[in-house]
């Protein structure tokens, strides 16, 4: 069982919010973790580690949105982003790319921004430190507890003609 689990488990509980807990087969997909969860794409919470210009920073789109570089760098002013190597990632969070949770401090020490669009939906659905455990919680919980900062930096997926 993944620590940061443990952690997430006790943030919530200590807030007393109400949660649902999946425990699901592997997942390494926005999609494959929407269907295992029983819970429609535009719910997930997908959490990206980027670095910009020399910092890592946390942000949480929603998991049928792609992340917009040109937007972030933008809305922080900074000039280089690029995504963190699974290698990063792990050495960073202890974690794989999948299931980083949408959490900075005190969950991950992070600076955590959220994409506006998130945060209209009702519920996030996550996978929480592992491939295999994801919570659905109410998103007025999440950004009560997560703290995040709106930044305008994500777009809707466009399939592919």
């Amino acid at each position: 069982m993944s620590d940061v689990l443990n952690r997430i488990r006790g943030l919530l509980r200590e807030a007393g919010v109400t949660f649902r807990e999946v425990h699901h087969a592997p997942t390494l997909t926005s999609e494959e973790s929407a269907r295992e969860r029983g819970e429609p794409m535009q719910l997930g919470g997908k959490a990206l580690l980027i670095k910009t210009d020399d910092t890592f920073r946390l942000f949480i789109l929603r998991a049928d949105y792609k992340f917009d570089a040109a937007a972030a760098r933008r809305g922080l002013g900074v000039k280089k982003t690029r995504f963190a190597t699974a290698e990063e990632l792990h050495a960073l969070t202890g974690l794989v790319p999948g299931c980083v949770p949408p959490f900075g401090r005190p969950i991950l020490d992070f600076d955590l921004y959220v994409d506006p669009a998130i945060l209209a939906n009702d519920r996030i659905a996550f996978n929480a430190g592992s491939l295999t455990d994801s919570i659905i919680m109410s998103v007025e919980d999440w950004k009560r507890l997560a703290n995040p900062i709106e930044l305008a930096m994500a777009q809707p997926n466009t399939p592919a003609p």
